[in-house]
């Protein structure tokens, strides 16, 4: 066995693939545009219950829609035409000793992937439609009452398996991070670990993920609880799209890492915005901000299996200093409320329940709202038990098979983010990024992946079974280190310079 190594740039990934998968591209947001109690699917026109974490359009509003986004001046995302909005809720450090919450830091903005598995039989797909909009994820849910691990999905085709509830639960994901390690595969485990755990075993943080509906009944546009019009196809990523849900639309998947590895030692517990320290309750919101013409385009043109957003010939590719310096409007209600650090309770009052038993939430459809939710006691903060979530352990994911069929909730392997801080550097300096023939050809299958840091430089290894070249090329990243503000809508940019130095699909 030979391998081949070489420097990872720009936090530009490489994504590994069997001869027979489908394209994707992946949409590098790494700038939020805002971080603010705001939600126009589910709170329009008013002050959303919890903090969300959002990116792309500056025509983000309590009342946005695809009108307001493509009208909006820019995009915090990394392709210009690309003016949806993309938002999930932030997540906080509880600190026990202190009783304060302390935003954790997100870790080169977000991904979101436009991954285009079509129908079997099939090769087309068709582009969310202007106006469409949807959430993935139930706010309330606080259990999880299938097997842990997930059983293999050549069994998912029996109850209670085959349901869209299920397979609702089955989209998030909790990657813990260690670049020491090979990767876990994606959607591997459905709940947020427990202190303890992250503290010991994800030292790079852990990576929230979250796949989307990509069935759809093909007429409506969103509904009541922006989840009724789509569905998941019978594998979460990919499978058979159910009865009512024949068009399939581009699947989207969300990736967001969290510096929660920064809190190693500290007593306490890592809540989400919603009030849910288990996971279960993590969810996402999309609302299309792209021309509709422009994007069926995209999806059927942009099909080059590196997923790189340079290889679409139709992409404007915007530079760091215009995605970064994009924000938009918040509201004056808003403006001045902490949601960084300091707090005495999450933003918005929320209160921490950590299940088993339903949450209360609002959610899109139902009847519960920001003013109709007590607040909790002060009880109601206590740390739970760990019983509130399973232990799953360490387990690397899986490669693509030698048929070349691609498994879905393969690897996603992250890069090393260390980079190095001058306080004087105005902008970054980079090579170009390295092509997949540059590092490897997009059809082979890869046994293993390896990165190690060395100073500046990331080195990435791929262990495959037969002799390949041995290439290298190095990047040198300066950045300026961000000033913070506690205020509302604090819009954190970069940590610790930390771009989204991201991932293989394998």
């Amino acid at each position: 066995m030979r391998f081949s190594n070489s420097m990872a740039l720009r936090a530009l990934p490489v994504i590994s693939f069997g001869v027979s998968v489908n394209a994707f591209w992946r949409m590098p947001c790494r700038a939020r545009s805002g971080l603010a109690r705001m939600d126009p699917l589910v709170s329009v026109g008013t002050t959303s219950g919890h903090v969300h974490a959002i990116h792309g359009s500056s025509g983000f509003s309590e009342t946005a829609d695809t009108s307001a986004l493509l009208a909006g001046e820019c995009t915090s995302c990394q392709v210009s035409q690309d003016k949806s909005a993309y938002w999930t809720p932030a997540l906080y450090f509880q600190n026990t000793d202190t009783n304060t919450f302390t935003l954790v830091d997100q870790v080169g903005g977000m991904l979101a992937y436009y991954l285009l598995y079509p129908n079997a039989g099939q090769t087309n797909i068709t582009a969310f439609p202007s106006g469409f909009e949807m959430i993935s994820g139930d706010t309330n849910q606080r259990n999880f009452t299938y097997p842990v691990p997930d059983i293999p999905k050549s069994n998912w085709n029996v109850a209670p398996y085959n349901t869209q509830s299920f397979l609702r639960q089955a989209a998030l994901g909790f990657n813990c991070l260690n670049y020491q390690a090979a990767a876990e595969g994606s959607l591997y485990r459905h709940f947020m670990p427990d202190k303890t755990y992250l503290d010991a075993h994800c030292t790079d943080g852990v990576r929230f993920e979250l796949m989307f509906p990509s069935c759809w009944n093909g007429k409506d546009l969103t509904s009541a609880d922006k989840k009724s019009h789509v569905a998941f196809p019978s594998e979460v990523m990919t499978g058979d799209c159910p009865s009512g849900f024949e068009t399939r639309l581009p699947s989207l998947f969300y990736e967001i890492i969290w510096n929660t590895y920064a809190f190693k030692g500290q007593n306490g517990q890592f809540v989400i915005a919603n009030g849910d320290p288990t996971g279960y309750g993590f969810h996402g919101d999309f609302m299309m901000g792209w021309d509709e013409t422009f994007l069926q385009n995209a999806v059927d043109t942009c099909t080059n299996l590196s997923g790189q957003i340079q290889d679409c010939p139709l992409f404007t590719i915007q530079d760091e200093s215009t995605y970064s310096n994009c924000n938009f409007t918040v509201p004056e209600a808003l403006v001045s409320e902490n949601v960084v650090s300091g707090m005495t309770a999450l933003p918005g009052n929320v209160p921490i329940m950590s299940g088993p038993a339903y949450a209360k939430g609002p959610a899109a459809g139902s009847t519960n709202t920001v003013s109709n939710i007590p607040l909790p006691p002060a009880s109601s903060t206590a740390i739970p038990t760990s019983s509130a979530v399973p232990t799953l352990s360490y387990s690397a994911g899986t490669t693509a098979s030698s048929s070349g069929q691609y498994a879905p909730g393969g690897v996603f392997a992250a890069i090393s983010s260390k980079t190095s801080l001058s306080s004087g550097a105005s902008a970054a300096t980079t090579t170009a990024a390295p092509s997949l023939g540059d590092a490897a050809d997009a059809s082979q299958s890869f046994f293993s992946t390896q990165y190690e840091t060395q100073g500046q430089k990331v080195m990435e290894v791929f262990w495959v079974e037969e002799v390949v070249t041995v290439t290298e090329s190095e990047t040198t990243t300066v950045f300026a280190a961000p000033t913070p503000t506690a205020q509302g809508a604090y819009k954190k940019r970069h940590m610790h310079a930390h771009l989204h130095q991201h991932r293989r699909l394998r």
